[in-house]
């Protein structure tokens, strides 16, 4: 990869593939003059990822955040209501939630993928809720309405979605998909983002598809992908006058980072098949080290393997970062918590025993599209060479 998107890391942990028809596609819009909002590139992009996902709609915006509060305000999201989310999770989905004005319940993720724990979802929604007198379904423990379920897939890795939304279809409630990492992922041989009743993508500059920022909002529902259309629009009425019928919000992805994504999504298969080749090599390099652990696929999923994340013994997790680290090679934890950050702390939780485990053991690995063989060489050489001192045992 070129030294200038390498930064102050001899291999960087994510770092965008620009090597494709971006340059024409960026260059054309510059000589037309569309930049912003407005130009035939938005279209496009949307009509590219709704197909390659098999969604009827899709709706740019302008980040995954947007697009995810926007998907919780058209499944009916009100203020007052909670969302059940992951406590293992970036942050957007949860900020998304107060955003609107309701109140996440954190769950538990499960030991496999790491993405929500159906079972413990399970339970809670049907031991510590009750029907109100309306139908709606409430937390027995705090009263509130219980609206909707937000499953995240987590580094990639589809989350357990037939139980998860059978159950919410049985209660009544709506499944928004995070699907912000899992752009060409597969549960049962269906795209994530379109399982649910609607899904959001992310195309921040570490994505697998990238516009520098930006989202979308994907649904089988016309009416949700109109009113989508609307709300990040400034929910403007008429197209020359200056008329609005609600709040709305200036959520548009400009024309400029539309034509690097539809750039972008004329390779994502080739972008996927490098990524699960690349964590492969990581794989065979390290499996003579059996505590250490690559985060493997759940049954019945194909993964686009964006992040390649690492399970060590909690003993080493720190040492074995920092020895990477002052080797050039950039690692990451994994997030904080999320029912562990203080402006969350007081929210509900439901039994969380797996995250904090898997906070603590694991990290992610370099993993850019552009990662050559000599760069994983290196990366598994470095680890290799912190086992063999000792640091792990």
């Amino acid at each position: 990869m070129p030294d200038s998107v390498k930064g102050s890391f001899d291999i960087p942990l994510s770092v965008p593939e620009i090597a494709g028809n971006e340059w024409d596609y960026v260059k054309e819009c510059l000589d037309t003059g569309w930049v912003s909002s407005a130009g035939g590139y938005v279209t496009r992009f949307e009509e590219a990822l709704r197909t390659y996902v098999g969604a009827d709609h899709g709706v740019a915006m302008v980040n995954g955040t947007c697009a995810l509060q926007i998907a919780l305000l058209v499944a009916g999201v009100e203020p007052g209501d909670e969302v059940v989310v992951p406590a293992l999770t970036f942050i957007a989905p949860v900020n998304a939630v107060r955003y609107v004005g309701a109140f996440p319940v954190f769950m538990d993720c499960d030991q496999t993928s790491l993405c929500l724990d159906v079972e413990k979802l399970t339970e809670f929604l049907t031991t510590r809720t009750r029907r109100a007198g309306n139908g709606d379904l409430l937390n027995r423990d705090t009263g509130r309405r219980i609206r909707a379920v937000v499953p995240v897939h987590v580094f990639g890795h589809p989350a357990e979605m037939d139980p998860l939304v059978k159950l919410c279809r049985e209660l009544g409630l709506k499944v928004i998909e995070d699907a912000a990492e899992s752009l060409g992922s597969t549960y049962r041989g269906h795209q994530t983002g379109t399982l649910g009743d609607v899904g959001v993508f992310s195309f921040n500059g570490n994505k697998l598809v990238t516009t520098g920022g930006g989202g979308m909002l994907v649904t089988n529902e016309p009416s949700w992908a109109d009113l989508a259309k609307h709300l990040s629009t400034q929910a403007k009425t008429d197209p020359f006058s200056y008329d609005h019928d609600r709040v709305g919000f200036n959520y548009r992805l400009p024309n400029v980072l539309a034509a690097l994504g539809v750039a972008q999504m004329e390779r994502l298969d080739e972008f996927i098949e490098i990524k699960r080749r690349n964590l492969a090599s990581y794989r065979e390099a390290l499996r003579s080290i059996e505590t250490f652990v690559l985060l493997g696929e759940a049954p019945e999923t194909r993964s686009n393997c964006w992040f390649y994340t690492l399970q060590v013994p909690e003993r080493s997790r720190e040492a074995l970062m920092d020895h990477l680290l002052k080797a050039g090679i950039q690692v990451r934890p994994i997030w904080r918590p999320m029912h562990e950050l203080p402006m969350y702390e007081h929210e509900y939780s439901y039994r969380i025993e797996v995250v904090p485990r898997a906070v603590r053991t694991m990290f992610n690995l370099p993993c850019s599209v552009g990662l050559s063989h000599a760069d994983i060489q290196a990366v598994c050489g470095c680890i290799q060479e912190f086992w063999e001192m000792g640091a792990s045992r």
